[in-house]
């Protein structure tokens, strides 16, 4: 698609303004640091406990750092070009670094949903999934190729971005939006379908398959969350002795995990739905507020992964242990 020329820029508008980009550069900031944090209080506590992982953990684990390469690979470089430092890549980096940005992004989405149906399916087991000294030490297989499953797929389908990009200059502007990738030309990197029609239907398929279909997933999974504990805790209620069901003596802990994957799932559902909404607008209207809802697309964009480690560190008990530790050291000291 040719360049049209469009002053002033996003990115200039944003930083011209002292209250955008303070606010841009304290959601990057955060987004690095707290996503870092969960990796190595979590990963930590994995590598320490010999012989007994904790799915969920690594379900964490995988969630952060995904959170963590889109922070680092996307929304520190947007950063860092609206501070004025401009990178222009050449044609070939484009092709690579639009593949990364599609292929990470859609990753992020996945294994956000992950964390929804790893507890759904773990209210419906017989027994947490916890693997014990005697049994093979790691995750458990089926997990490792649920894994392997959401990156490789998502990078099968990064493949048109890895073709249909190039490199623009200084007054280039992209002529279509993805969810998944960029709100604006990053590094001078604008996409090249053959035609509108093929950019269009490759937009779209990107609102299904990472927009649609993810969040109905997590809607359906964390309302089938809700009801088994409220039939457990019903059952528990009315059989407070049984022994046929061990999960029924977890519901306290099982009912703050759903609280928090609840959590997670509503603000990943605001941000990503603010996001489609302004990224869709654009693509197939146009009209007068496009330049406000771009900027709004791009700080919703940003908002799950700033403040996704602040919802676990509430949730998960080594975190807030963690985070407690520091503060009164903090205080200590001071």
């Amino acid at each position: 698609m040719a360049p049209q020329r469009k002053t002033p820029s996003l990115g200039q508008r944003i930083s011209s303004s002292p209250f955008y980009f303070a606010l841009y550069v304290i959601l990057v900031m955060l987004g690095n640091l707290g996503n870092t944090t969960v990796i190595a209080v979590v990963g930590e506590s994995l590598l320490r406990e010999p012989g007994v992982v904790r799915s969920s953990d690594v379900i964490l684990v995988n969630m952060a750092f995904s959170n963590l390469m889109v922070s680092l690979v996307r929304n520190t470089v947007v950063m860092v070009s609206d501070l004025g430092m401009e990178i222009f890549l050449t044609r070939d980096m484009c092709h690579l670094m639009m593949g990364i940005w599609v292929w990470l992004r859609s990753a992020n989405v996945w294994s956000t949903f992950f964390l929804s149906a790893f507890h759904f399916q773990t209210l419906r087991r017989v027994a947490p999934p916890v693997i014990s000294l005697h049994g093979p030490r790691g995750p458990p297989r089926s997990l490792i190729f649920g894994f392997s499953l959401v990156w490789s797929l998502n990078l099968i389908y990064a493949i048109p971005a890895f073709i249909f990009s190039k490199n623009g200059d200084e007054n280039s502007t992209e002529t279509l939006m993805l969810v998944s990738s960029t709100t604006r030309p990053l590094m001078g990197c604008i996409w090249d379908f053959p035609s509108a029609y093929s950019g269009l239907a490759f937009a779209t398929s990107s609102m299904v398959i990472h927009e649609a279909i993810p969040i109905c997933l997590m809607n359906i999974t964390n309302l089938g969350s809700l009801l088994t504990l409220y039939t457990h805790g019903h059952a528990r209620n009315n059989a407070k002795k049984s022994q046929d069901a061990p999960v029924v003596t977890r519901i306290p802990a099982e009912r703050r995990a759903a609280k928090v994957i609840l959590a997670l799932n509503i603000l990943f559902i605001s941000s990503w739905g603010t996001n489609v909404i302004s990224v869709n607008y654009f693509n197939y209207n146009r009209g007068s507020s496009t330049e406000f809802l771009l900027i709004v697309a791009r700080f919703a964009n940003m908002s799950f992964i700033a403040l996704s480690p602040v919802v676990l560190a509430v949730g998960h008990r080594k975190l807030r242990a963690f985070i407690k530790t520091v503060l009164s050291r903090l205080g200590t000291s001071g």
